[in-house]
């Protein structure tokens, strides 16, 4: 089944975002996370300080355990703050989520069985209780966005795992958020899926210049997705290295090949390996 959506490549984009320039969407200052325990607490953010700024693609990388998710849920209201302090857009996370400042995509799809493809893009919609037929509007809208049109009235277990995520995400699109929120969205597919998936990521997030702060495991979908590369230090989770990205805005796969991939791969697996020394 062709996963492809119709390329960007040659058509009218978002205007380019100056980071130095443009406004904080997400602020955290000495974001410390501690999660109580009987028999020894277990720390798992650690004074982070991390300014995300409007229409920035940041990846957050680092092994298993180091805080990456727990920031992500901190900054999305999902999970509380110890000590310290995060605002999205001017905020605190609980007014953001009120305000649906953002949308979050999450490992998995999470998606109704019993509710087609349209009717699970909708739901979020008829929940803030708006028109039946606004809804359903926007749901054809944003499906075509993730190159899903056609396929409205599909269950999910009737598309590939791939094609689920993308419903995902169209879903988190559907109230118009400025910042964009995925953990692992990729992580449990297959390597040309992902590939797929990540360029298609990168050229909705260059049509719409979105603010995407995006959790994964794989240096290769840090590099090729972002324009910032946040790399963590194993529990308790710190930022080690911010990387700025050197490749151009508009990308396409073929650019894992060129030595300015393979010099930026490198200096993220340098900064993972000094995270690990350091402890």
């Amino acid at each position: 089944m062709d996963l492809a959506l119709p390329s960007t490549m040659g058509t009218t984009s978002a205007p380019i975002i100056d980071p130095a320039s443009a406004k904080p969407a997400v602020v955290a200052r000495k974001a410390t996370v501690l999660y109580p325990s009987a028999d020894h607490p277990v720390l798992a953010l650690n004074e982070v300080d991390l300014i995300v700024r409007q229409g920035e693609f940041v990846s957050l990388i680092g092994p298993s355990g180091c805080g990456k998710t727990t920031l992500l849920r901190v900054i999305a209201d999902l999970e509380p703050l110890t000590s310290g302090e995060v605002l999205v857009n001017d905020r605190s996370p609980h007014d953001a989520r009120m305000k649906r400042a953002y949308g979050y995509v999450f490992q998995s799809p999470a998606l109704f069985p019993w509710r087609t493809v349209l009717g699970n893009v909708m739901l979020p919609l008829q929940i803030q209780g708006r028109l039946s037929a606004q809804c359903e509007e926007i749901a054809y809208e944003q499906l075509a966005r993730v190159g899903l049109t056609g396929f409205e009235k599909k269950y999910p277990w009737q598309l590939s795992g791939g094609m689920q995520q993308r419903v995902s995400i169209a879903r988190a699109l559907g109230f118009e958020p400025r910042i964009l929120m995925m953990d692992e969205p990729f992580g449990a597919l297959d390597e040309i899926t992902r590939d797929n998936l990540n360029e298609q990521l990168q050229q909705l997030w260059l049509r719409e210049r979105r603010t995407v702060i995006f959790v994964t495991h794989s240096i290769a979908e840090a590099v090729y997705l972002s324009t910032r590369i946040v790399v963590m230090s194993p529990r308790p989770g710190r930022i080690v290295k911010i990387i700025e990205s050197t490749l151009p805005f508009e990308r396409d796969l073929s650019m894992r090949d060129s030595p300015e991939f393979a010099q930026l791969a490198h200096e993220v697996r340098e900064a993972l390996s000094e995270g690990h020394h350091e402890h």
